[in-house]
């Protein structure tokens, strides 16, 4: 499965955690909640009928509305960190039942760039046999 999300993606990522001064206790801040609703939104409406089950390639071209002097297609070098942002991304897709859980996902590549069409692409291949997915 493969797809594309137009839309400006999110710069807020799972790692911005706040904490609570009193309790100790972490708490999701605002932004990544917005962030983790857009995703969900977004997503929705491409979730398989049924979950993989095994393991799972997964690809995310992040493509950021062009800023300043940046030209379309070139590598975003700037944060958000791509680590960062598919993590909240895989925790959507686990939510949405893509998959059982996220640690099915055994290959990833991940890319961002500066773009005239803001988004995320994403595809989704089951991983057959031992080998290296191909793409």
């Amino acid at each position: 499965m493969e797809f594309f999300m137009p839309m400006i993606p999110p710069s807020a990522t799972h790692q911005e955690k706040g904490q609570n001064r009193k309790t100790g206790k972490y708490y999701e801040p605002e932004n990544v909640k917005a962030a983790r609703s857009k995703l969900i939104a977004y997503l929705a409406g491409h979730r398989p009928e049924v979950p993989i089950e095994g393991p799972v390639a997964l690809i995310t071209i992040w493509q950021f509305p062009i800023t300043g002097k940046h030209r379309d297609g070139e590598w975003k070098t700037s944060k958000p960190d791509t680590d960062n942002s598919v993590k909240l991304l895989k925790d959507c897709m686990t939510h949405l039942h893509f998959w059982k859980d996220d640690a099915q996902v055994a290959s990833e590549l991940i890319m961002k760039r500066w773009s005239i069409h803001p988004g995320i692409y994403i595809k989704v291949k089951e991983i057959i046999d031992e080998t290296v997915p191909d793409d």
